[in-house]
């Protein structure tokens, strides 16, 4: 009995200081991994900062590009007729459209859904436009009913609206 006392009075000791040597060991290696992840996420940040500002700037400069204004005047060219004029505004749209798919990575999915309308509402817009003319006639005056289409709505464009939802997106974030 003597024997196992002494055992005790040893092991009961080293057992203590096992384990506060443990929990001290513990707390040293899960606070080192907390600073290591905090590193990472920080450095992570850091590069896909540049990514996402990169992004909100392709996606406003797509928005500008097909506001009706900029876009009909782009495309239009003399001696095309309103089905031409059509046509090639709805390839045009949908073509920068997709060369813009992959910024959707860094958007918020609220600004890439307004993207995405505003591209919609575009493409619905022209066509209402395009019923309205002739398909053989001047492809200006398919322009003209678009901007007046575009100016009578009484309301912002979907691609304004668009540009300003992503600019307070960016003046939140960054």
């Amino acid at each position: 009995m003597n024997g196992f006392i002494e055992i005790l009075k040893i092991m009961i000791p080293a057992a203590a200081v096992f384990a506060a040597t443990f929990f001290l060991v513990k707390k040293f290696l899960d606070n080192d991994q907390k600073r290591r992840e905090h590193e990472l996420k920080k450095s992570v940040q850091s590069a896909i900062t540049p990514l996402k500002i990169q992004a909100y700037e392709r996606i406003v400069i797509f928005l500008e590009r097909i506001n009706p204004n900029s876009l009909v005047i782009r495309i239009n060219k003399n001696g095309m007729v309103a089905r031409q004029l059509h046509q090639e505004l709805i390839v045009s749209i949908k073509s920068e459209y997709e060369h813009n798919l992959s910024q959707q990575i860094y958007l918020s999915s609220g600004a890439w859904e307004l993207v995405k309308t505003s591209k919609e509402e575009l493409i619905q817009l022209i066509n209402i436009s395009s019923s309205k003319v002739s398909p053989e006639a001047n492809s200006s005056e398919l322009a003209m009913m678009i901007l007046n289409i575009s100016s009578n709505l009484g309301k912002k464009l979907p691609s304004d609206i668009a540009i300003d939802y992503i600019k307070k997106e960016v003046a939140q974030t960054f």
